[in-house]
């Protein structure tokens, strides 16, 4: 893992020692009970009343994040800038770019540096589609690190925890685009985190990354599929992609299953934006919005301009 300052130019904190094989197959198998223990109970009768904002388990990602952490290092060779930016306590609203399906490696990557930066501690949560907590063993592994279902409801109730929140605006559109479009920002005009952002008063802290749309090779988002099997109305789903990517070949909504490639993850932070300071005393959503999209977008090009080879970086 490379961490480095807001500027990229010297590194910003020093990785953590537990980097070891050791740390790491041990926090694996306690990943995999968790996983496991979620798939004995699949038949028992989930309270739906629960709050998804109290799974989060501080001392299950301490235990854990030597195994994400060298995923992040060796496999995906991680290089997270710009952490410094993020304010080490009170809400804010961090705002992604989504690549790589449902298999969002970059999700991982910057989940590990954000807790090694700022401890298990600070509260942290991100977004993910529904259908994600209704798959026994994968919602075990992602609901203890902070992933709750995307809702305004449950945005609110993280902010008024004082909690960092990670969004994806381009949702399911955004995460399926075609690799090809690696180095594209598509939000789909949605506003709604502009307007969750002003409401709340707190600022957007824009997370620019690259790499995710490189785990696999993305074909499209069968967006005319979806719209004629009526899955928007059956599953909230507006795609239905398809990806080759190991070990099944093709694969349809990443299903039957797919491993993602290892490629090289880069992720830079930048600086807080003040919508009022920007746009003024009322801003218009919409204004917000292509404020936000502009400037994660320049990054985002950059960055792509960097890269040599897909996958390598």
């Amino acid at each position: 893992m490379v961490f480095t300052s807001p500027d990229g130019a010297s590194p910003a904190l020093p990785a953590p020692a537990d980097t070891g094989l050791l740390a790491a197959g041990g926090a694996s198998l306690r990943m995999l009970g968790a996983a496991a223990a979620d798939l004995a109970g699949a038949l028992d009768i989930r309270d739906e009343a629960v709050n998804p904002l109290d799974e989060r388990d501080p001392e299950y990602i301490r235990k854990t994040l030597p195994a994400l952490r060298l995923l992040s290092s060796l496999y995906f060779r991680a290089d997270v800038g710009g952490l410094g930016n993020i304010p080490a306590e009170g809400p804010v609203l961090l705002v992604g770019n989504h690549s790589g399906g449902t298999m969002i490696a970059d999700t991982f990557v910057f989940a590990q540096a954000f807790y090694d930066r700022f401890g298990p501690h600070r509260r942290f949560h991100q977004l993910a589609h529904d259908l994600l907590f209704k798959v026994p063993g994968a919602r075990a592994l992602v609901q203890r690190y902070g992933t709750i279902p995307a809702s305004p409801e449950n945005m609110k109730r993280a902010l008024l925890r004082d909690a960092a929140l990670l969004v994806y605006p381009g949702g399911d559109h955004e995460t399926y685009r075609p690799s090809w479009e690696s180095s594209e920002v598509g939000f789909a005009g949605r506003t709604g985190f502009v307007e969750l952002a002003l409401e709340h008063d707190i600022p957007i802290v824009p997370v620019v990354a690259i790499g995710g749309q490189e785990t696999a090779l993305f074909l499209g988002r069968g967006q005319r599929l979806a719209s004629a099997l009526q899955l928007n109305r059956l599953l909230r789903l507006k795609v239905l992609p398809l990806a080759i990517g190991p070990p099944f070949g093709l694969t349809v909504l990443d299903l039957p299953g797919r491993i993602p490639l290892p490629s090289k993850i880069t992720i830079r932070v930048l600086q807080p934006l003040d919508l009022h300071k920007r746009l003024g005393a009322h801003p218009d959503p919409a204004d917000g919005s292509a404020l936000v999209t502009s400037t994660m977008q320049r990054t985002l090009t950059r960055l792509g301009n960097e890269r040599r080879l897909p996958v390598l970086g």
